[in-house]
């Protein structure tokens, strides 16, 4: 049975991978909550904010698997037949995060257009994340 909990533990370990992943593959530039922090928050520049972008972005991801594990009754997957459709529907929770993350906080908070290969990175990078999400649900993980 999906629960709030597991999802807020979900968002946190699908976070941490899709960090992981970032700080693996991404270009070492500071993540987009950094900028965010900078802009807002602090008076420096995105790399003076490094640590608070990263804790941010925990916040977000762990506060994102709540809202998917809320959403789960209405999906269909209280309790998952299947980890595979889990994982579906956690693709495709990943694509939704995606959008309302370019959309919404990259180019309308932030005002950026960033460029195509990093739009492609940044959704590969939330794929990664509704995957590893929907599969800790799916599997039934702290249910």
């Amino acid at each position: 049975m999906v629960t709030v909990i597991s999802g807020l533990v979900g968002g946190l370990v699908a976070t941490i991978v899709m960090t992981a992943f970032q700080m693996g593959l991404g270009d070492d530039s500071p993540p987009p909550t950094a900028l965010f922090w900078s802009k807002y928050v602090g008076n420096g520049s995105p790399e003076d904010y490094m640590l608070q972008g990263i804790v941010l972005h925990m916040f977000y991801g762990i506060a994102a698997g709540a809202v998917f594990a809320l959403a789960a009754p209405v999906l269909g997957f209280v309790s998952v037949a299947s980890i595979g459709i889990a994982v579906l529907w956690g693709l495709a929770y990943g694509v939704m995060v995606f959008v309302g993350a370019a959309v919404f906080w990259t180019n309308i908070v932030l005002g950026l257009e960033p460029e195509k290969k990093m739009v492609g990175m940044f959704l590969f990078f939330h794929l990664i994340y509704g995957a590893v999400l929907g599969a800790w649900l799916g599997a039934g993980i702290l249910a």
